[in-house]
Parts: structure tokens; sequence; C-alpha cells
């Protein structure tokens, strides 16, 4: 007993003993600025190679994402006039022949990203500086009301920690060890999809470049899974930049709640393609109406469901149909739950749906989040008939489909369409003959239609190219020199 008593008295006056002498955060920033040379810093521009993965797309909905090689990554960030700037090309790493996930890169992809002073990304450009490089962390601490300075072990290391709420409302923490450097940070970020997830940044091998400390290794994850792995050649500072990029902000789903400006177009009676972002149908069953694809975001999911009100008014949106998992075709989801819409998807995406949709959404809390409702799904193996008010659709299981496994076709055997998600994505133009690497989505999308002996004047692809041309099988084939 007296020696437990001992021990407790010891670490309670251990730890009264650090908190008494624990430095205040300004100095903890003021020393972390000093260890990295930032003093005085306004801009850093910094490039190199590795990885990164694409969040999302993961070709079964427990894999990681899926990743890319990133022969030239190039960062530029300023921090006095808030503005960022990345350029890379990406090449196929292994996806596919291990996994697919993602449409195959054919030879280089140049990507470029440009958020400008003033844009509307701009605003919420410090949770990106922040978690990018450890400069912007330190400033976005030091502009903070809220920092807490603690002390905390991991790895057998002993780092002092400093915590505030970020510009998103969520704490981020970051860990400084003994030399004053930045070596993690920990936050939480929002996706449409997963809700609040965990955003980890490591960063590691500190080198000089001239009067800047940069680590030469930065490694980030989303929601448990890498997205970017990056080795650091060459920093400059408070230079112009020299990265490239396309003009505008963080991207992302289309939509809007306009429905009266939403393109459409009659394919037979009560049936309707709904355009201006990824294509959805409409179809009239009578005392209900089935939608195909939920796609993007919350936003394109209520103008789709305000369209095809319009478009079949006085009835209710009774089933959704997803065509898979992917972010991008999966966005829209929770707001078809939060309407009441049962989900029409493949048996192996409805324990994950359950799963994710079970986060927490409080970074930025959607109509679901706000109003719950238990999510109803109705369940494809092999195939499903829909029938109903003079309609049919077929829904089929894609198979030997590397893009995702529990991928849905959706065919209207008496208009003789097919609605298909990532088999072919179209180009701008039409094709007109095979390009100098076959996609094995192409190709499977042609098997499966084989396979099932589908009479096909049409295909509409999710992915429909802005002119909305009709896509055929013959344009198909011709994509893999058929």
């Amino acid at each position: 007993m007296i020696r437990r008593d001992i021990t407790v008295l010891a670490l309670v006056l251990s730890a009264t003993t650090w908190a008494a002498n624990a430095p205040d955060a300004k100095t903890v920033l003021a020393d972390a600025s000093k260890a990295l040379g930032a003093d005085g810093l306004k801009s850093v521009e910094f490039s190199g190679s590795g990885f990164d993965y694409t969040l999302g797309q993961n070709p079964t909905p427990s894999s990681p994402w899926p990743k890319f090689n990133d022969k030239t990554y190039a960062r530029y960030i300023n921090f006095d006039n808030p503005e960022s700037r990345m350029a890379r090309i990406r090449t196929q790493f292994e996806n596919p022949p291990r996994g697919g996930g993602q449409q195959p890169i054919v030879g280089e992809q140049q990507q470029n990203q440009v958020i400008a002073p003033g844009s509307p990304a701009a605003a919420t450009i410090w949770d990106d500086l922040m978690m990018s490089v450890p400069y912007g962390f330190v400033r976005a601490a030091s502009a903070a009301k809220d920092v807490k300075v603690g002390s905390k072990s991991m790895g057998g290391k002993k780092y002092t920690t400093v915590t505030f709420t970020a510009a998103n409302k969520a704490p981020a923490t970051g860990y400084f060890n003994a030399d004053h450097v930045l070596e993690r940070v920990e936050t939480k970020i929002d996706n449409n999809v997963l809700g609040d997830i965990s955003f980890v940044t490591t960063y590691a091998d500190y080198k000089s470049f001239g009067t800047l400390k940069f680590p030469a290794h930065i490694v980030q994850a989303q929601g448990g899974f890498p997205v970017l792995d990056l080795t650091i050649s060459d920093v400059k500072m408070n230079t112009a930049p020299t990265v490239a990029g396309a003009a505008g902000g963080r991207g992302g789903a289309g939509g809007g709640n306009a429905p009266a400006s939403t393109p459409t177009e009659k394919l037979s009676d009560g049936v309707y393609l709904i355009l201006g972002g990824y294509a959805a149908l409409a179809l009239d069953y009578g005392d209900h109406i089935l939608i195909i694809e939920g796609p993007q975001s919350d936003q394109r999911a209520e103008e789709v469901m305000a369209t095809a009100k319009q478009l079949i008014p006085g009835k209710p949106i009774k089933y959704v149909v997803n065509t898979h998992a992917h972010f991008d075709h999966s966005g829209g989801l929770r707001d078809f739950v939060a309407e009441g819409v049962t989900i029409i998807t493949h048996e192996v995406n409805k324990p994950y749906y359950q799963k994710i949709w079970s986060n927490p959404h409080t970074l930025a809390p959607d109509r679901l989040s706000k109003s719950p409702k238990k999510a109803v799904f109705k369940t494809v193996g092999e195939q499903m008939e829909l029938t109903g008010n003079g309609h049919t659709v077929m829904l089929y299981h894609m198979q030997d489909f590397l893009h995702h496994n529990g991928m849905l076709l959706a065919y209207l055997p008496k208009e003789k369409i097919l609605v298909e998600a990532d088999g072919f994505n179209p180009p701008a133009r039409a094709v007109t003959q095979a390009s100098a690497t076959i996609s094995p989505y192409n190709l499977s999308l042609l098997a499966n239609i084989d396979r099932l002996k589908l009479s096909v004047d049409r295909i509409i692809p999710i992915h429909l190219p802005a002119d909305n041309r009709k896509i055929t099988v013959a344009e198909v084939m011709k994509a893999v020199g058929k």
C-alpha cells in the first residue's frame, strides 16, 4: 500500500512539475519557426516525386485507395496572400492489373490545380496549407485563439503537442520533437460520403534548403489509407511561382437547386435522361418514380430529385439504383436516404454503406445527419428485374470488371438502352480508331454485353460527353480496335 501511494505521488509530482515548467504556446511556436528557418517565410515552392492515391476509388469496398506514380510533383504555396498551385505528371502504377478502381492512365497524365487569391476556395485554403507543409501549421496555430500545449509520447519519443481549432472547426494537433521540429499533424476533415474522417500528415528526413529546413519525405493519409507519399528534391522560398496550373478551385461535384435550368432529354414515354452533371435517369412507374444513379453530391442529388418530380409530377421517388460505391457515384445517396428513398445496389455494397453512413457528420452536417433515417436497401446478386407501368429495367452484375466488384448495369429492353458507369467513358469527340493502349474496362463492357446477349441501340454512360452525343456499341468496339 505504501509503495503504491509513493508511486502515485511521484506521478502527480511529475505531472505538476511538467505543468509548472511547460512552455506557453507562443514560445513553442516561435521556437518551431526559428528551428525551421521559417521566420520571414512568405511563400514556398517544393518539387519531387512519389505516389498519390485516389480517394474513394477502391476496387472493393474494403481495399485501400488505388495507387499512382507521380513522375513529377510540384507545389507552390503563398502564405501572405493565400494561394496554392499544384502540378504533377502521373503514370500508371498498380492499377490495373492489380485491382482497378480508377480509369487506366495511357502514357502520362498531366494534372494541374490553382486555388487563386480571392476565389471561393481561398476562404478555406488554410486547411490545405496547414496539412501540406509544417510552416502552414505553425502559422495557423499562431493565429488561433484557443491554442493548448501538452506532452505526449509516441513510438518511444516524447513530443510537445500544440492543439487548436482549425478553420473547419476540427481540432488540429501538431507534434514537435525535442529539436522543436514538427513531425506529425493530426486533424479531421469532412467527406460527403465518409463524414468526419482522420487526416494525418507525417514529416520526416528534414534537410536544409538554403536557410529553410524542409521535410524530404511527406506522407498524408485520409480515412486510414494513404493519399500522398512524396520525396522532396528541391525547395525555394519567397520566390515567384514557377508552378503552372489551370485556374479554378477544388473542383468537385456539380449540382444546385435550380431544376428549371437542368437540361433533360425524353428517351421514351415516361423515361427521361437528366443532364447537367453525371447522367441520371428518371422513370415513371405509375405510383412512384425510379431513379437510376444518385451521384456526385447531396446538391446534385437534390437537383436530380427536383427535376424528376418536375418531369413526373405528383409522384414520390421510391427507388434509386446505385451503379457502384465509388464516391463520385455514391456521393448523393445520403440525400436520397434522407428523402426516404430505397437504395438498390449490389449486395457487396450494402454492408459498406451501412458502416460508413454510421460515421458522424459534425464538421459539415448534411440533411441525413440533421434528420437521421435508417437506410433501406434492395440488393442485387447477379440480376434483378424492375417492372411497372409498362416499364422494365433489368439490373445485371458486371462480371470480371476490375474497376469495382459491385458494379451494376441497367438495361431497358423496350428502348434497347444500356446505362453503364466507367465501362466506357467517352472522350469529347467520337472515337474513330483504337487507342495505343486498349482499356480493359472497355473490353469488359463488351464482354458483358455479349454474355448477357443484350440488344443495345444506345449506351448512356454516367460520364456523358458534354455534347450528349449518341453513344453506340460500335464506338466502344472502335475504341478497342474491333
